[in-house]
């Protein structure tokens, strides 16, 4: 029985020694490879040749003068002759209110003239007895100046009467509201029946014998024009009949809602457009189209700007940064580039600050 011990410790130490050998044997495995990347989804562009309205402002073909017209005098509309879109002739009755009341205002102060005229006379006759007393000594001084006052007064009242008449007479005229020129009513705030105020809009009449282009703009682009800059006008209608214009004007302050300014551009030469209808316009280039991409696809715009290509390398499709040049300003978010890109180049446009140089990525997604 005391043999057996040494045979069992030998087999204890063969079965430490295996279990040693096997724990050194699994530390010296290699390690499992890393898993590869999984690409990254992009939204993307393909680059082309950019239709007119890519790079284009809508706007709107508007009168360059254009007045809101009103009665002088208050009063309720009687009739409105005219409507939105008929053309009017210069002295054509436009609109008019009940003259009723006016007619009566010129009975009244009609009325105030005879009596302020009665006063007068018989001021003049107390002055004229008054002055005949006084070269007999039978009035004194006093009495005279108080007969002359008197006859001051009544003048003066005879003078107001008379003026408030004319007044009424005039405003008895403003019954009827007539064009000040030729045009178009291209806007109607009331219908008969409202009663209005002097100077209350009721009608917006404008001049079609010169038109100009409105649009709207961004303060960005705003400061990369000055007035005198050429600009091409077209409608989408007839996209290839593109008018030559020009800035007249920028409006100095902003829309408090849009934060857009006003931009009104003169057309020159002989133009199809007719009032109020829908343009599109964008800066003139020489007439020739050229690439434009959307302004968040630039990397670093302030400082060397590039753009991502996605370009196919082994079967997998990963991203390489391109240097590009761009043209200001920027219109309707895209910007030109005259120089990096070629037509048919697929470039990153959403998240560009978050990519590295050789990056895989994925198909193209919505954004």
């Amino acid at each position: 029985m005391m043999r057996k011990k040494p045979v069992l410790l030998s087999a204890l130490v063969v079965l430490v020694l295996v279990a040693v050998a096997a724990a050194l044997s699994l530390g010296r495995r290699e390690p499992a490879p890393a898993p590869a990347p999984v690409p990254r989804p992009v939204v993307t562009e393909t680059v082309d040749e950019t239709r007119r309205a890519g790079r284009s402002i809508p706007g709107v073909i508007r009168a360059r003068i254009e007045v809101d017209l009103g009665f002088q005098t208050i009063g309720r509309i009687l009739s409105r002759q005219v409507d939105v879109g008929d053309r009017v002739q210069e002295g054509q009755v436009l609109a008019a209110i009940d003259p009723d009341d006016l007619h009566g205002n010129v009975t009244a102060a009609h009325a105030a003239v005879e009596a302020a005229l009665v006063q007068l006379n018989t001021a003049q006759a107390t002055a004229e007895r008054a002055r005949e007393l006084a070269r007999r000594n039978v009035v004194s001084t006093a009495q005279l100046e108080q007969a002359e006052n008197a006859l001051s007064s009544a003048e003066a009242g005879y003078s107001q009467a008379q003026s408030e008449l004319i007044r009424a007479r005039d405003a008895e005229g403003y019954a009827n509201m007539t064009a000040p020129f030729d045009g178009v009513i291209t806007a109607a705030h009331l219908n008969a029946g409202a009663v209005v105020s002097a100077g209350q809009p009721v009608l917006r009449l404008s001049a079609d014998d010169e038109l100009e282009a409105v649009i709207d703009l961004p303060e960005a682009a705003v400061a990369e024009i000055r007035p005198g800059d050429g600009f091409q006008v077209w409608s989408d209608g007839d996209p290839q009949t593109v008018v030559q214009a020009h800035v007249r004007t920028i409006e100095p302050m902003a829309d408090a809602a849009t934060r857009t300014r006003r931009v009104r551009l003169s057309l020159t030469g002989e133009s199809r457009f007719r009032l109020g209808a829908l343009i599109r316009a964008r800066p003139a280039t020489g007439g020739q189209d050229g690439l434009t991409i959307p302004i968040d696809a630039l990397a670093d715009p302030d400082g060397a700007p590039f753009v991502w290509i996605v370009r196919e390398t082994g079967g997998q499709r990963r991203v390489t940064p391109q240097p590009v040049t761009t043209q200001s300003p920027e219109i309707a978010g895209r910007i030109a580039v005259t120089g990096g890109l070629a037509p048919g180049d697929e470039i990153v446009t959403r998240g560009v600050n978050s990519l590295s140089d050789g990056q895989p990525v994925g198909i193209s997604v919505r954004p």
